[in-house]
């Protein structure tokens, strides 16, 4: 190949590229569902199976059992979380004059030292929940619209789940056919078995974290005497749907409430430390665990995926952007062409970590071990 040809040749894989984002962006509202529904169908498909294989139950009867346990607890998840936020928003008067008796002083402090008046920092004294609901009513709308898409999504992923685990044998069987110019059928089945076990070990190692952190959470805001400590533990746990960033926003109301409801404010400063801490071990111990080389994605790639898919589907892409990237990572590493992407996806080796100091120390610990032996 030339180097005009060498050109187009990007050129054209370039163009394709940009084509498949722009659809991508395009077509939001019909594709997010439907990786939802692929992604959660592969998480309850052992359910679904064993009601096929070990109860023997009709297929349509074990996958509509499966997904009404699955929906059951996501309702109620929800339910839980509505009624105690319910319960929080009750108590906001009462948080909202506290926080006001602490802030006042703080502003007046501010005020004496810099000459800037608190009206300029916060408009009013006076300012009430309620008005600043009112002048924010076009934020609160479009959250309110937002939340009615992400329903609808919650309406329709249980829908495609049904269809994606009832037609699955024929869906596979078209994949294989579809492909079957450029991928023989062993090498698909291959590839396919790796994507499902890479989506497997990554929701299944999601849940375990997901227990492990509430519980750690729950156990620091109790430490502190935080109210409702089992509640914010657990979302901020559940936050971690949104990788690296979900539970920096779940220690925030956490630490509202430390502030507004505690003597000092380093409960408030307490809470984030704890959060931040757990968050470390997390990071760095308990998920690299759980899931090990399962999904072999390193940090520097799972940061930059969840960026670009936050700026592509926003919070829904923020959710997605691991699993799809751990199935793309599967599927580089079975194509010579884009094997080398494949590479650049996983883990880096140790030998890449290695400096040059590191390396002659090294030698020199193998020098004077060999003329010990020697000369001993």
């Amino acid at each position: 190949m030339n180097t005009t040809d060498k050109k187009d040749h990007i050129a054209l894989d370039l163009l394709a590229f940009i084509s498949i984002v722009f659809i991508a962006y395009m077509i939001q509202d019909f594709l997010i569902p439907l990786f939802f529904a692929i992604i959660l169908s592969i998480l309850i498909y052992p359910i679904a199976h064993y009601f096929e294989s070990r109860l023997c139950f009709n297929r349509i009867v074990s996958i509509t059992i499966a997904i009404t346990i699955f929906t059951s607890l996501v309702f109620t998840v929800f339910i839980l979380i509505g009624l105690q936020f319910e319960e929080i928003v009750s108590k906001s008067d009462k948080y909202y004059v506290q926080i006001e008796q602490k802030i006042i002083p703080l502003l007046t402090q501010t005020e004496k030292s810099t000459g800037i008046s608190s009206k300029d920092i916060i408009g009013s004294n006076d300012l009430e929940i309620k008005e600043i609901a009112k002048q924010n009513s076009t934020n609160i709308m479009d959250f309110v619209a937002t939340s009615g898409s992400i329903l609808g999504d919650f309406v329709l992923s249980p829908l495609y789940m049904f269809l994606f685990l009832l037609y699955r044998n024929f869906l596979v069987s078209f994949i294989y056919k579809a492909t079957a110019r450029v991928c023989n059928k062993t090498k698909m089945r291959f590839i396919l078995n790796g994507i499902y076990k890479v989506q497997q070990n990554y929701l299944s190692g999601l849940i375990m974290v997901m227990a492990i952190v509430g519980i750690l959470n729950s156990l620091g805001l109790f430490l502190l005497g935080i109210e409702h400590a089992l509640f914010f533990g657990f979302l901020a746990a559940l936050l971690l749907l949104i990788p690296y960033i979900g539970i920096i926003i779940g220690s925030l109301l956490p630490a509202l409430i430390a502030f507004a409801t505690k003597d000092s404010y380093w409960y408030a400063v307490g809470v984030i430390a704890i959060f931040g801490f757990i968050q470390f071990l997390e990071g760095n111990l308990i998920t690299p665990k759980i899931t090990g080389s399962k999904v072999s994605l390193n940090a520097f790639v799972s940061i930059l995926s969840i960026i670009l898919f936050s700026m592509l589907w926003g919070i829904p892409g923020m959710i997605l952007a691991l699993p799809i990237t751990a199935s793309l990572k599967v599927i580089f590493d079975n194509s010579e062409k884009m094997k080398p992407m494949g590479i650049l996806l996983g883990e880096a080796k140790e030998k890449y970590f290695n400096n040059k100091a590191k390396n002659r120390l090294k030698i020199w610990k193998k020098i004077r071990l060999e003329n010990r032996v020697k000369y001993s």
